[in-house]
């Protein structure tokens, strides 16, 4: 079980960094969540059933626990685009003006919304986003369109 755990957590830890680097904004930071999310999905990985998809599945357990200890430490919470040390990426990677302005406006949002839009941003469908975040699909569909709005809006 071991075993197979520690190589989901390896070909998936893009998204756990990427959660990391939306909820906080400094290193030590990133880490200590890069952590405790990786801790929250060993304590449910003998409970996955396999009935979504890892990527699923990992988004739902990474994104609750650091709104959990947002709301748990009331650190206020930044999206941040810069990549944690650790990651793959390289500067290829790396955000253009235009992402960067994104990113920039993304930061603006709440936290349920910066959740919603990395999701919509990384083409996950709608189904998966309200199974992510725990809303029906249909609401996700009204969510997305007004963070556009809200984001539109901020780019002007």
């Amino acid at each position: 079980m071991q075993t197979a755990f520690l190589k989901i957590v390896e070909e998936n830890q893009g998204i756990i960094y990427k959660v990391c680097g939306m909820y906080r904004d400094t290193k030590e930071d990133q880490e200590d969540l890069f952590q405790e999310i990786v801790l929250q999905l060993w304590k449910a990985y003998p409970k996955f059933r396999e009935e979504s998809k890892v990527s699923t599945w990992m988004y739902r357990i990474a994104l609750n626990t650091a709104i959990a200890i947002f709301r748990k430490n009331k650190i206020e919470l930044e999206f941040k685009d810069h990549i944690p040390k650790g990651s793959q990426q390289n500067h290829a990677d790396m955000p253009s003006e235009n992402e960067e302005r994104l990113f920039e406006a993304i930061r603006t949002l709440n936290k349920v919304d910066r959740a919603i839009i990395a999701l919509y941003l990384e083409d996950y469908p709608y189904k998966e986003i309200a199974e992510i975040t725990g809303i029906t699909e249909n609401y996700v569909g009204v969510k997305v369109n007004r963070i556009k709005e809200k984001l539109k809006n901020i780019l002007k």
